[in-house]
């Protein structure tokens, strides 16, 4: 059971009103190093066996700060990075909310291929290509971290549920969330989702003799709990 927490980079100066893409030397403002901050404490209970981000600055000052007192070094992988928005980066959310694309974007995403940027289907291959890589690295007990951005998270976790492409903008990722997937042989499962607040107690693996007390023998990692199970209880 490979447990991958998804967090997105704090806020920006153009963070909800522009569209920042793969501009470079935006960086996290105030607002946005105290999110990354408040994350960090969150999560410093919780054992981490690889800290990964997108290389766009906003991701890695927020990963850097996760990684602030731990022996786990930031790790730049460009699969995580954000979708290439071509023409549209930059331009206000205003102005291409008028753009025939924008409509395709929110109905039909797997068909949106940005002017001079990215397929957004070809960031979902390249996103889940990269998790399934990186689950493979580190095994089946790891717990790991990947800074990365709204969209990106979006397309993770549709994957994880099983959802068509086209069902991923009834997702929501704000800033400095967490989101967790637990992946065991069978399937997924999703753990957390746009969590900005509360504990962290079920993220941690379960110890192999404590999980099984009270279960089924029959059950494995890959089991669902039919009735809801009870959580971390």
């Amino acid at each position: 059971m490979t447990t991958l927490l998804l967090l997105r980079h704090g806020l920006t100066e153009m963070t909800g009103h522009t569209l920042a893409g793969w501009t470079p030397g935006v960086h996290l403002d105030e607002r946005g190093r105290e999110q990354a901050r408040a994350v960090a404490g969150r999560l410093a209970p919780l054992r981490l066996d690889a800290i990964v981000s997108s290389p766009l600055e906003r991701c890695v000052e927020t990963a850097e700060e996760v990684a602030r007192g731990r022996d786990v070094p930031v790790q730049i992988d460009d699969r995580f990075g954000e979708c290439g928005y071509g023409e549209w980066t930059g331009r206000p959310l205003t102005e291409l909310a008028k753009e025939p694309l924008w409509r395709v974007v929110q109905a039909h995403p797997s068909a949106a291929v940005f002017p001079g940027g990215e397929a957004m289907a070809d960031v979902q291959r390249r996103a889940v290509r990269a998790v399934r890589e990186w689950n493979e690295r580190l095994g089946p007990k790891a717990v790991y971290l990947v800074c990365t951005h709204g969209d990106v998270i979006k397309a993770i976790v549709a994957d994880a549920l099983g959802l068509h492409l086209d069902q991923f903008q009834r997702i929501t990722v704000d800033p400095a969330s967490v989101t967790a997937i637990r992946y065991t042989p069978l399937r997924p499962f999703l753990l957390r989702a746009n969590d900005i607040g509360g504990g962290i107690a079920n993220l941690i693996p379960p110890d192999g003799e404590a999980a099984q007390e009270g279960e089924d023998d029959a059950m494995d990692s890959s089991d669902a709990a039919v009735g809801g199970g009870a959580g971390t209880a």
